[in-house]
């Protein structure tokens, strides 16, 4: 049986550490960098930088920041936010990105994810999803649906499709975010990541509503998760990545521990 991950998430806008409430009423919070090296330092196993607004501004990612947290980090850091070519998901390896997150330009253009997959290796490739909740139809026959550029576009696109879909395209992770947990702080959406892990071989990353330790250990048993991503919990100072480690691991959860 692998071990299970805890990943922490840095969402980054105009170069500081952001936090929203079901993708909006998004506030700074501190600086990216300071908060990547206390959670490495801590016991971290992985680290996931999001640039929230590129997609949206249609601009590149940060590169300078990249470049800033992969100094201070020696463990896995993912980044999303932006990607739209190979030639960005190259620039990104070099600024020191080990896997890269395609999302919005994914959904638009699915090429996306082989493309980048042949170039990078499908192990650094990571479909990031957010994900709505939504009446059963036709078109969302799970009740889920894509939704991108940080929340502000539906598509009308089945969830557990396109995660399918993902997989076959290459992509080597997904994350799951839930829009309707995102920063509820009451718990991950089980119903959604559960179903999701169990139609797909490549690991899964459950994202939105982590408020205590006992949610992670929910997700990554009852949901079936491979890895759960914190933001708020550790942000605020309520829990370390340390403690949160030790719980998982003295509930019975397999995890990488450094002591």
């Amino acid at each position: 049986m692998l071990s299970k991950r805890l990943i922490a998430c840095l969402d980054v806008r105009d170069g500081k550490l952001a936090k929203s409430v079901k993708f909006v009423d998004t506030k700074d919070i501190g600086d990216p960098v300071e908060k990547a090296r206390e959670y490495y330092e801590d016991g971290l196993d992985e680290l996931v930088f999001y640039d929230i607004t590129a997609s949206s501004d249609k601009r590149r990612i940060m590169l300078d920041f990249v470049e800033a947290v992969a100094a201070e980090v020696f463990i896995p850091l993912s980044v999303g936010g932006g990607v739209r070519t190979v030639a960005d998901a190259t620039d990104l390896r070099l600024a020191g990105a080990e896997k890269i997150n395609v999302n919005s330009a994914a959904v638009q253009r699915p090429e996306l994810i082989s493309e980048c997959a042949h170039a990078i290796g499908a192990q650094n490739v990571v479909l990031s999803m957010d994900i709505l909740r939504v009446p059963v139809s036709d078109a969302t026959p799970s009740g889920y649906e894509i939704v991108i550029n940080g929340g502000r576009r539906r598509m009308g696109v089945d969830a557990l499709a396109w995660a399918q879909r993902g997989e076959a395209l290459g992509a080597g992770e997904l994350v799951v975010n839930s829009i309707d947990a995102d920063g509820t702080r009451e718990g991950y959406e089980l119903t959604l990541t559960r179903m999701i892990s169990d139609a797909v071989r490549i690991p899964v990353i459950a994202s939105g509503g982590a408020g205590k330790p006992a949610h992670l250990q929910q997700v990554l048993t009852e949901g079936h998760a491979d890895a759960a991503l914190v933001a708020s919990m550790v942000h605020f100072g309520d829990y370390t990545c340390s403690g949160l480690k030790r719980y998982l691991h003295e509930q019975g959860v397999k995890m990488r521990m450094r002591w």
